[in-house]
């Protein structure tokens, strides 16, 4: 942490492990992890000392500050946490090791969703953001190797590419229709006392386990108003990832024991069978295993059904002519995609085009950089003609007048002819901007400009 007082307060004593962003760090486990389940260590010592030890806290601060993120409820951003812990460090510390430190209720937001719907996030302040990713970075190298090989989702050295692939080839292998189960607000609904019994039989640490419980029962703050849940742990905390792991490695356990194929990212669970009847058979077992758990199904979403064409982590799979499958980007997916890029590229607001690029190229990478399995370089050819199009079409709405356009295409190199010809037809932004526009505004030009492209 770069607080010098802060840093002469926490012992030295700390195991070195390194960091991701937004979580522990493969290094420390990346080799277990690709080994079956394994028995947890023992945890009997002083876990919470070790998540409070300086190289620790510096390691969390410098995550917790490369993430940024919102202020929480007490309004400091991570800047004003960082002076505020300069005398307030020692105090919260020692109420930590005590077991007298009270979290502060998380603040509500609603992200909203494609469908309408919102998801609840609820974000911590950053002092408990920085509490939770040092305790993080303790627990996940001890806990994560006892997780199933079969769960993707928020750990170190794994990503959904993983699950993708691997639901390929039991697809690929003949297992073609999918138990694709989708659990209904499952972190608005995670039980305390389920969740709290399944992590006391990893972690034998009773300021841990007490600490966790604190956090769980802090309470959530909407429109000024705090109020206590009993059940649920609210997503934008470090330690929510882990913790929706402890609980549901339990289905994964049965799931494996009966030797099925399955590929679980989070709370999306796909099992992979050969016949619907034994799709039924399967669904109905997760639904006696969730009910143990006390979570609920989302019935109009969870299906039994073929693979193919089935939406997984924003891909669905198909087959070809000859029987292979292959991996595409889901058309939902592919619609959020537009919608998106729609609201990025919109004909109004007085922006200059360089900024709309600026603004344009994170999404575009980021999602390029998800999507990356995609089998079906057609789909990513017609998205970049179609950007392009929106593109061509800004700069004529921007050109606005004849003339400006006329001597604007002069300039890009067009001939009299097709500068006239797109000129008369100066207010047909949408329709205009293709064809004789395109070898004017053409692909090299807006590489030049730094267009990000999918292909």
């Amino acid at each position: 942490m770069s607080m010098n007082r802060v840093r002469h307060q926490m012992s030295a004593e700390a195991e070195r492990v390194a960091v991701r962003r937004g979580e522990a760090s493969s290094q420390a486990s990346s080799d277990e992890t690709r080994f079956t389940r394994q028995k947890t260590k023992d945890t009997g010592r002083n876990l919470l000392t070790q998540a409070l030890a300086r190289e620790n806290m510096h390691r969390a601060w410098k995550r917790v500050k490369a993430n940024k993120g919102a202020a929480g409820v007490d309004g400091l951003d991570i800047s004003q946490t960082q002076e505020h812990l300069k005398h307030a460090w020692p105090t919260i510390k020692k109420q930590l090791l005590e077991g007298t430190y009270r979290p502060m209720p998380v603040r509500r937001v609603g992200i909203p969703k494609p469908d309408g719907s919102e998801r609840e996030l609820g974000i911590p302040t950053v002092i408990d953001r920085l509490i939770q990713q040092a305790l993080l970075q303790v627990l996940q190298p001890l806990i994560d190797p006892t997780f199933s090989e079969h769960s993707h989702g928020f750990r170190p050295g794994r990503r959904a590419h993983d699950a993708v692939l691997r639901a390929q080839q039991y697809v690929q292998e003949g297992y073609r229709v999918v138990v694709d189960v989708d659990l209904s607000k499952f972190f608005d609904r995670v039980n305390h006392d389920i969740l709290i019994d399944r992590l006391r039989k990893r972690v034998n640490d009773i300021g841990v386990i007490r600490l966790v419980r604190a956090y769980l029962n802090a309470g959530i703050m909407d429109g000024g108003m705090v109020s206590q849940r009993m059940e649920g742990t609210p997503q934008g905390g470090p330690l929510s990832p882990l913790l929706a792991n402890v609980l549901l490695d339990e289905v994964d356990r049965e799931l494996e024991r009966r030797g099925h194929r399955f590929a679980r990212y989070a709370d999306d669970c796909n099992v992979y069978v050969r016949s619907e009847k034994a799709g039924e058979r399967v669904m109905a077992l997760l639904k006696r295993q969730y009910d143990k758990l006390h979570l609920k199904i989302n019935e109009s979403k969870s299906a039994v059904a073929s693979a193919l064409g089935r939406k997984f982590l924003g891909y669905e799979l198909y087959a070809t002519k000859k029987g292979a499958v292959k991996r595409a980007v889901s058309d939902k997916a592919q619609d959020t995609f537009r919608q998106r890029i729609r609201q990025l590229t919109r004909r109004s607001g007085g922006r200059s085009i360089s900024e709309i690029i600026d603004k344009l190229r994170p999404y575009v990478l980021g999602w390029k950089a998800y999507f990356g399995l995609s089998q079906t370089p057609g789909i990513w050819r017609e998205l970049d003609e179609w950007m392009r199009h929106r593109m061509r079409a800004i700069h004529l709405k921007q050109w606005k007048r004849a003339k400006t356009i006329y001597r604007e295409l002069l300039n890009l190199g067009a001939t009299p002819n097709v500068a006239l010809r797109v000129a008369q037809n100066s207010r047909r932004w949408w329709r205009n901007s293709r064809f004789a526009l395109n070898n004017v505004l053409t692909i090299a030009y807006f590489d030049r400009l730094g267009m990000p492209r999918l292909t």
